[in-house]
């Protein structure tokens, strides 16, 4: 079970390292995030979160992400 912090961390933690270092978790291609289950996700709360972001990507739910990223700026914070 996932909570409200996951999802606000997937839209707004960047990738620490990789092809695509500096993206939001939920700006992965989902094929690059394929390739990381086929070979196994990072340990940790990164790992979680890329596993986590998958499933999103493979049910359709990225639009109920995607506000998230700017709620900050926007004045919507946490």
């Amino acid at each position: 079970m996932f909570e409200k912090r996951d999802l606000i961390d997937i839209a707004r933690m960047p990738m620490p390292f990789g092809k695509y270092a500096g993206r939001a978790l939920i700006d992965l291609p989902e094929e690059y995030l394929l390739w990381f289950q086929k070979k196994e996700f990072p340990s940790g709360r990164l790992g979680y979160l890329m596993a986590l972001t998958l499933e999103i990507k493979i049910e359709g739910l990225e639009g109920l992400i995607r506000p998230l990223k700017d709620a900050r700026s926007a004045g919507g914070g946490d």
